[in-house]
């Protein structure tokens, strides 16, 4: 749908997987209406993304910048996949020092609008001495927005609402006016609480996150009202400024069709059709999520006591010699021989989640992932390790589309007892019918492109009344 009302709309992803996947499908979905996309990045990372589809060449263009070298960073890591969570405030300060690049990209090509992350906190202002209007693209759900707080809560106003310690985070924040449970465990922020004075690699995620919230035009939400209505409604008190559902941007054909005849989803697809329809746990925990030895133990000795086929992406953790499939239990793969399929390397995720023998998703819980997962229906076991995982956990069981599995306090401890019996609820026994049969209901919810891209039009909507009202 070309509108007439041609835009030229800048954006510019945090230098994560998980994040890149949203700005750039978002981006086709523009240009596809025919506005002028330039989305910029590094150039490790542009070489990463797929293809622009020939149609929307014209309308796309990528705008590589090389990212400054620092000295806390491996060499070669563009993204939060490359390096460790401790090494993430040391790739926001690379990314702080492509301001002044960027800063002369706006400058000279004068866009209409500029559609940035959380971690880009001095981007706003950027914009707005260069006049260019500015929009915050949260791919978070309302309710972790919500927990978080109101900018000036997340940039330390202090009062009653000041969150200082752990703990602080367990509990539901007073600002929350309906019943609900949405809230840290001990185990998943204890190691993520940042000093409120920060270090030397610039300001605290917090921080980040409120100046880029205060001084955008527009937040923009990866959700639907339709799904957080009580959510959507608490934050946009909360900001006071307009808060915009885009939907869930689900995938498009294309981006399935490109791996159709790929040589290893040709094994992959044999093994799959071997299988009995909705009996296989896919098993999958992102692209920054790193499982200690003892608890990848406790993973495969779960997925082996389930006594369930299961399809398990072990990866290459950063900052350690071994990689998961090293370090699981000796003899693991020999006695799972033919009912566990271990695949190394990057996975067509969707293309495996849409396939007809696939009955669960174990998950980390990344907001990217579980819309991939509800889009085609599949009940989620849900193991949450970090940043937003924890708090859409809650949200997602509260929904009643899957269950988390149990672990201890305060230590996070988990049993391959639990992982067996989560796993065999949710996938097989007659007491997880009612969470299956939720998660299919979800399909038309995240998954229809059609009713996501309704979404979509009333945004571009909103961006062409406000730019041209200027």
């Amino acid at each position: 749908m070309d509108t007439g009302k041609s835009l030229h709309i800048v954006m510019f992803p945090w230098l994560a997987m998980g994040h890149f996947i949203p700005f750039f499908r978002l981006s086709k979905l523009l240009a596809l209406k025919g506005h002028k996309i330039s989305f910029v990045s590094t150039t490790g990372n542009l070489s990463k993304l797929p293809k622009i589809p020939p149609n929307l060449s014209s309308n796309m263009t990528l705008i590589s910048f090389p990212l400054p070298p620092v000295p806390d960073l491996p060499d070669l890591a563009e993204s939060s996949m490359d390096i460790t969570h401790n090494q993430q405030q040391p790739l926001k300060h690379a990314l702080d020092l492509l301001r002044p690049l960027l800063s002369s990209f706006l400058q000279s090509s004068k866009p209409d609008w500029i559609i940035y992350d959380y971690a880009s906190y001095w981007l706003p202002s950027v914009a707005e001495q260069l006049g260019i209007s500015r929009a915050f693209f949260a791919v978070f759900t309302a309710a972790c927005l919500s927990f978080m707080g109101s900018p000036s809560t997340l940039m330390g106003g202090g009062g009653d609402d000041e969150r200082s310690t752990a703990e602080d985070f367990t509990k539901v924040p007073g600002w929350v006016p309906f019943e609900s449970n949405l809230a840290y465990r001990l185990y998943e922020i204890t190691k993520y609480i940042q000093r409120a004075d920060g270090d030397n690699f610039g300001p605290p995620d917090t921080v980040r996150f409120g100046v880029t919230i205060q001084e955008s035009d527009f937040v923009v939400v990866r959700s639907s009202a339709e799904f957080e209505p009580d959510w959507f409604d608490l934050l946009g008190g909360m900001y006071e400024k307009p808060v915009i559902p885009i939907g869930f941007l689900p995938p498009v054909p294309e981006e399935l069709d490109e791996i159709q005849d790929d040589e290893k989803w040709v094994c992959v697809r044999k093994w799959l059709d071997e299988q009995r329809v909705n009996s296989v746990v896919y098993v999958a925990m992102g692209t920054e999520v790193h499982l200690s030895k003892e608890e990848l133990s406790e993973l495969a000795n779960g997925l082996e006591k389930s006594g369930l086929p299961f399809f398990w992406v072990p990866k290459n953790s950063p900052g350690t010699s071994e990689s998961e499939l090293e370090m699981l239990p000796d003899g693991f793969e020999e006695r799972v021989k033919g009912r566990g399929f271990l695949y190394l390397g990057w996975a067509p995720q969707v293309r495996i989640l849409s396939h007809e023998s696939i009955g669960g998703f174990l998950t980390h819980c990344g907001w990217n992932s579980v819309i991939e997962a509800l889009g085609l229906g599949r009940v989620l076991i849900m193991l949450p390790i970090l940043n937003d995982q924890g708090l859409n956990a809650r949200l997602l069981q509260n929904r009643g589309v899957g269950l988390e599995i149990p672990r201890n306090e305060p230590d996070g401890w988990f049993t391959s007892e639990a992982v067996a019996e989560s796993v065999r609820v949710a996938v097989v026994e007659e007491s997880g019918k009612a969470l299956r049969e939720m998660a299919k209901a979800m399909k038309g919810c995240f998954g229809d492109p059609g009713r996501n891209d309704g979404w979509v039009d009333k945004f571009v909507s909103k961006l062409e009344d406000y730019r041209h009202r200027e």
